[in-house]
């Protein structure tokens, strides 16, 4: 059963992701009752996750500022700022940030997408390791935790 849920900004776990990207959990499955996941990215020019697929969720991108390209099977379209995008599971997708910076808003049902990102990312309240990246052996194993597969490198 669901109960109601608050987070103020200073609860959300910060994670810095691929890239130097940051990844914010805004909610996740545990304050959902495992209903959805909802984080958010302030990502840079160049930014990409591999390409991928989701087995467990279907995600939601909503651009609130910036632009990227976005791949969805083999279709490849611009989404812009105010854009928002469904990627169904099962779809292999990627994105390419291409603006200086960008806001991106991400939903994912049901919840947990967000034991990846805790898997791998660095929690930003933690000192960080000089040098630190996310090696692709550690990647594929966290998006493995989630039920996600990666397809390729970047696009």
């Amino acid at each position: 059963m669901s109960i109601p849920y608050l987070a103020q900004r200073e609860d959300q776990q910060q994670l810095e992701w691929i890239g130097g990207s940051v990844f914010s959990v805004l909610l996740d499955a545990e304050a959902t009752g495992g209903q959805l996941t909802v984080g958010r990215f302030d990502v840079s020019k160049g930014d990409a996750p591999p390409f991928h697929v989701h087995t467990n969720e279907d995600e939601v991108f909503l651009l609130l500022s910036g632009s990227a390209l976005v791949w969805a099977g083999d279709e490849e379209h611009e989404l812009r700022e105010g854009g928002i995008v469904f990627l169904p599971r099962r779809i292999p997708h990627a994105y390419r940030i291409t603006s200086e910076k960008a806001d991106l808003l991400l939903i994912s049902t049901p919840g947990g997408l967000e034991k990846m990102f805790r898997h791998a990312g660095r929690d930003l309240r933690e000192p960080r390791q000089e040098g630190f990246e996310i090696p692709a052996q550690l990647l594929a194993e966290a998006a493995e935790l989630s039920g996600n597969v990666i397809l390729g490198p970047p696009r």
